[in-house]
């Protein structure tokens, strides 16, 4: 077996997959033995079973607890990731509609999502962070938007660049879809702002695999017939997010997931103060040297999820790399589009650990800066 085979990585800080809780972790190793009340192997068990349409149902229940959702809004788990999201969007709501739908590109996923929905329909940038190298975010007067838009996208948490919005931007009168993919159930919030939310599980919710989707009622409603089932929310909506055999391996571990943020964190709230602190500490040691780490995100628009900084060398970045894995820090290589480093700091990575890297950030700059 090589030797980085048998490596200990006690501080995980994949930008997904990511972190999931210990105890989330020890609670799936025995349910692929047996889940409890079942005698099966989570494996091993049937979508159509009451058994998993309960698994479903509480689910559904945690995500509208956390959110103080009410009988406006339907959870969805859905597959295809964020990605498939950027195409369900435009077909549900843009084709044949007549309008167009408003945009923000503001970093690499945001970008992602314009093209997509460019093949069924007009699509208008309301701010575009490209020929700037997607450095910040916009302010609220520097958007342009159309208050006769189909939709307003935008992506809450850049993970790439390490930016994040404080506020909720666009039009209250122009339903708004949110990518939260990096930043759902880490902070509150208020979800009547918002017409339809997704969230691919890999970051703060679960395993890859299953992508959950927040949608207003008013909007399944005006989806238009004759769509594929598999690409249209109301088909999945009205098949209670089991029209074909769905990832019940992810939706598990999502509920084991959530029971844990809800039950044992306390909730949004008390999430949201310990994802602050991680960063805080984070941050604060990166701070402490701005000769040798250099961060991306102008400070009041940085990233409570993803710390992202270069260093001066390509030496300097290969040792900071292998100082980290002795270290038992994985996961801080930066996205392959920008190089440098990224920290992800999503809802299972402890404070501790947080520490633990912070201390090991000193350190270095102690030793090679």
């Amino acid at each position: 077996m090589p030797e980085t085979a048998k490596r200990s990585f006690p501080h995980n800080f994949s930008p997904g997959p990511g972190a999931i809780p210990e105890v989330v972790l020890a609670e799936t190793r025995e349910a692929l033995r047996e889940v409890p009340g079942t005698g099966l192997p989570l494996l091993g068990l049937g979508h159509r079973t009451p058994w998993f349409r309960s698994i479903v149902d509480e689910a559904e229940a945690h995500v509208a607890a956390l959110l103080g959702l009410g009988p406006d809004h339907r959870v969805l788990f859905l597959q295809g990731g964020a990605s498939l999201q950027f195409t369900m969007i435009p077909l549900c709501f843009l084709r044949g509609r007549g309008r167009s739908a408003d945009y923000l590109r503001a970093g690499y996923w945001s970008a992602k999502a314009v093209p997509e929905a460019e093949r069924e329909g007009r699509v208008k940038l309301a701010w575009d962070g490209r020929p700037g190298g997607y450095a910040r975010l916009p302010s609220d007067g520097e958007l342009t938007l159309d208050p006769g838009a189909a939709y307003f996208h935008y992506v809450s948490n850049e993970t790439v660049e390490g930016l994040q919005f404080d506020r909720v931007p666009g039009l209250d009168a122009v339903p708004r879809c949110c990518d939260m993919s990096s930043d759902f159930l880490a902070r509150p919030l208020d979800c009547s702002r918002f017409g339809l939310i997704y969230a691919h599980a890999q970051k703060n919710l679960g395993p890859s695999g299953v992508t959950v989707t927040v949608i207003r009622r008013d909007l399944l409603e005006a989806i238009p017939a004759g769509l594929p089932p598999m690409l249209d929310y109301r088909a999945q909506a009205e098949a209670g997010s089991v029209y074909n055999t769905p990832p019940v391996f992810a939706i598990y571990v999502t509920l084991l997931v959530l029971r844990w943020l809800r039950h044992e964190i306390g909730g949004l709230a008390e999430m949201e103060k310990i994802n602050r602190a991680k960063a805080a500490a984070v941050y604060a040691a990166l701070d402490a040297a701005p000769e040798l780490y250099r961060l991306r995100a102008p400070r009041d628009q940085r990233s409570t999820m993803n710390a992202t900084f270069t260093v001066p060398t390509p030496e300097l970045e290969a040792r900071l790399l292998a100082e980290a894995s002795d270290a038992g820090i994985t996961g801080i290589e930066g996205h392959r589009s920008t190089g440098g480093f990224r920290v992800s700091l999503y809802n299972a990575v402890t404070l501790d650990s947080a520490r633990v890297l912070a201390g090991f950030l000193g350190d270095f700059t102690r030793r090679h800066g």
